[in-house]
């Protein structure tokens, strides 16, 4: 059973970092793509960032220069380093992975369970 799980969310002030990490766990054959999705209140969930196996990223104009994304291919973790916080960045942020199981020719899409970020004074 293949699992994503997040951790490093939480309550930080205007102009603050955080660092949010996800890992995959479970029978593993290969990783493709990592990415950063991000839900606010009343609003649909949007790419913050993705990373690819070869290490070519993309981020949304709204969080370029603020936030880095990175992985470490051998512990199977994704990495968000958020900078320069603002308000307008809480949300429920998500983390996503093609993963092909051990076993399968295929590449599936997980998601992890999402981690609240609250940015307030």
């Amino acid at each position: 059973q293949v699992q994503l799980v997040e951790s490093g969310g939480g309550l930080v002030q205007p102009g603050g970092s955080l660092r949010l990490s996800c890992a995959a766990s479970g029978s593993i054959a290969s990783i493709n793509h990592m990415a950063w999705y991000r839900q606010a209140p009343g609003k649909q969930r949007e790419l913050v960032a993705i990373i690819t196996s070869g290490g070519s990223t993309n981020y949304a104009d709204s969080v370029k220069g603020r936030f880095t994304i990175s992985r470490d291919n051998a512990k199977n973790t994704v990495y968000l380093q958020m900078n320069s916080l603002k308000p307008e960045d809480t949300a429920v942020y998500y983390c996503n992975a093609g993963i092909r199981p051990s076993g399968s020719t295929y590449y599936t899409a997980y998601w992890g369970q999402g981690t609240q970020v609250t940015v307030s004074s």
